[in-house]
């Protein structure tokens, strides 16, 4: 937990520096819904786009927040200690929202699996549990868990997954790298890990294959659906009468998902949101899709 701790005793960075005062930043609206879910932070690595998620966690008001896993990535931490005032200051902001009222689940995954030793304990407001069932406005009810368990890969050979999870890395550091000279060259972001894990897993049906044991899960536990992360792929589609919500990550494509006031789910791109200088206020969830 010494990434959490490093926390608990500094102040969040929310306030603007004097050399940004806050007339220079025009004010977006909020996101008001009841209940959100971000997974795949991956805090402690130089890929979480830690900017990009303060950003959306300070116009975020909601009832409830899911951390749906790997939003710390030990597996890195534990090779090379990684950790920018930036992270501190997401940190800060997750236990911010648990201190103004907003119920905060952490529900770990495999990348921050030393914190399933924590189950059902509280830390700061933030209550770690294994798994949960959300019940959304509507009544449906919701699975939700990383997914880790249901990933073939990481339980029949977990050094290949750590293999696999250091050439991620790598084609992060060089998507930072071409999207630094694509910025100089007036081109918007590109995600080379994520064009590549389409073309790639996509061919041996990795992320079907994915979709479909959390789908069977959920079935066997007769709910409506699940809310999951882990692939990084921000996906939402009934399979078998199962609604599958895979809510992305905050490494590449930015998104969450979100449930409003009367039940609808939908997942946010925020990196569309960011782009648009004044937004008005009914675009402020920049959703892109949606089910009841």
């Amino acid at each position: 937990m010494r990434a959490w701790q490093a926390g608990f005793g500094r102040s969040g960075s929310g306030a603007l520096s004097p050399a940004q005062p806050a007339s220079a930043t025009p004010r977006r609206a909020a996101l008001k819904v009841r209940t959100a879910w971000i997974s795949d932070v991956h805090l402690g690595t130089p890929g979480c786009q830690a900017d990009a998620l303060l950003d959306f966690l300070r116009h975020l008001e909601c009832d409830t927040l899911y951390l749906v896993g790997d939003i710390i990535d030990g597996w890195q931490l534990r090779r090379h200690w990684y950790w920018p005032q930036a992270h501190n200051d997401v940190v800060q902001k997750l236990l911010r929202h648990a201190r103004k009222g907003t119920r905060v689940v952490f529900v770990p995954g495999n990348h921050d699996e030393f914190a399933r030793h924590f189950l059902d304990q509280a830390f700061g407001g933030i209550e770690v549990r294994e798994e949960c069932v959300h019940t959304l406005a509507d009544g449906r009810r919701f699975w939700v868990t990383h997914g880790d368990l249901y990933d073939g890969v990481i339980q029949c050979a977990r050094w290949l997954a750590l293999v696999g999870d250091a050439l991620y890395e790598f084609t992060l550091k060089l998507n930072r790298h071409l999207n630094s000279l694509r910025a100089r060259l007036g081109l918007p972001y590109w995600s080379l890990s994520k064009y590549l894990k389409l073309k790639v897993k996509r061919a041996v049906s990795y992320v079907s294959d994915f979709e479909e044991a959390l789908a069977r899960e959920a079935r066997r536990q007769e709910v409506d659906g699940v809310v999951c992360g882990h692939i990084h792929h921000a996906e939402m589609r009934d399979i078998g009468g199962i609604l599958y919500c895979n809510d992305g990550d905050w490494v590449e494509s930015l998104t969450a998902l979100v449930e409003h006031a009367d039940g609808t789910l939908a997942i946010v791109h925020w990196a569309d949101h960011m782009a648009v200088s004044e937004p008005h206020p009914a675009d402020a969830a920049c959703v892109t899709s949606s089910a009841g």
